[in-house]
C-alpha cells in the first residue's frame, strides 16, 4: 500500500514537472518527461513493484541469491581445474613422464644451425661479374627467394 502511494506521488511530481515544460514550450521534453512520470504509476498498478518489494525485503530470497552464486563460483573453479589439468597432462604419471621428457629435451640438437641452410653464409664472395649499376656489388637474393618459395609466392 505504501509503495503504490509512494509511485503516486512520484508520478504526479512528474506530471507537474512535464506541465510546466510545456508552458515554456518546450513539448518535445515536457512528453518526454510525462512519459516517464507515468512508469511507477503503471509498475505499481501492475503489481511489479509489490513483486519486488517483497523480494527485497525477504531473507530466504536473498539466500537463494547467494546459493546461485556459490554454484556459480564452484563452477568456475572446476573450470579453471579442467584446464589446468588438461594443460598438464591427465594423471600423476602423465605429468611425471611429461617432465621427464621437457628435462631431456631443453635444448635442440641443431639450434645453431640457420633454418634456410646454406643460403648467404660469411665467408662467401659475390662472383667477379655480378656488380650492379655504378660499380656497388649485387646483393644475394637467395635466402629471400627461400623465404618466398616456402610461402609458395
Amino acid at each position: 500500500m505504501l509503495s503504490s502511494t509512494v509511485c503516486t506521488v512520484v508520478s504526479v511530481a512528474g506530471l507537474g514537472i512535464a506541465a510546466l515544460t510545456a508552458y515554456r514550450k518546450r513539448f518535445l521534453a515536457a512528453t518526454r518527461i510525462a512519459a516517464i512520470s507515468l512508469v511507477p504509476v503503471g509498475l505499481a498498478m501492475t503489481g511489479v513493484i509489490d513483486w519486488l518489494t517483497g523480494v527485497v525485503f525477504k531473507p530466504v530470497v536473498w539466500a537463494g541469491f547467494g546459493v546461485l552464486a556459490l554454484s556459480v563460483v564452484l563452477f568456475m573453479i572446476a573450470r579453471v581445474a579442467e584446464r589446468h589439468s588438461l594443460k598438464a597432462g591427465g594423471s600423476r604419471k602423465e605429468r611425471r613422464a611429461a617432465a621427464r621428457q621437457r628435462g631431456q629435451e631443453a635444448v635442440a640438437p641443431k639450434a645453431s644451425v640457420p633454418s634456410l641452410g646454406a643460403g648467404a653464409q660469411a665467408g662467401q664472395q659475390p662472383a667477379a661479374g655480378s656488380k650492379g649499376k655504378a660499380g656497388a656489388p649485387q646483393e644475394d637474393f637467395s635466402d629471400i627467394e627461400a623465404i618466398l618459395k616456402k610461402h609458395g609466392i
